[in-house]
């Protein structure tokens, strides 16, 4: 938000995009057992920007369609945030996209980081 009030669009609109990864990311290394190595092919697979195969790697997604059918505000939010890639850092955002991508990850009520977050 202190990117997004400084008017510092652009780089708003990428973090905010970069949480929702991490957080996916975050669920993935919770699935991680000690003492065990994970499969080299599903390790390399979590090496993605990509949002929807994230979640796909997660576990969540039956979950996460789900609660999108039951709750058409996050499913919109998912469809703001899951067009975001790791590219938009070389891009131009203005207030608005900053602001929908923004809305759609840390909505408290319908945000997707905090539905994933909920569920670590």
């Amino acid at each position: 938000m202190v990117l997004f009030t400084a008017k510092h669009y652009s780089g708003a609109y990428y973090l905010a995009g970069y949480a929702t990864e991490l957080a996916l990311k975050v669920s993935i290394a919770r699935n991680f057992v000690a003492d065990a190595i994970p499969e080299k092919d599903f390790v390399n697979k979590v090496y993605t920007h990509d949002l929807t195969k994230l979640l796909s790697l997660s576990g969540l997604e039956h979950d996460f369609d789900l609660a999108t059918k039951a709750d058409l505000a996050l499913e919109a939010n998912w469809g703001v945030v899951s067009n975001w890639s790791e590219a938009s850092r070389y891009e131009t955002w203005d207030s608005l996209n900053a602001a929908a991508i923004i809305g759609g990850t840390a909505d408290a009520a319908h945000g997707v980081f905090p539905w994933i977050k909920a569920r670590w």
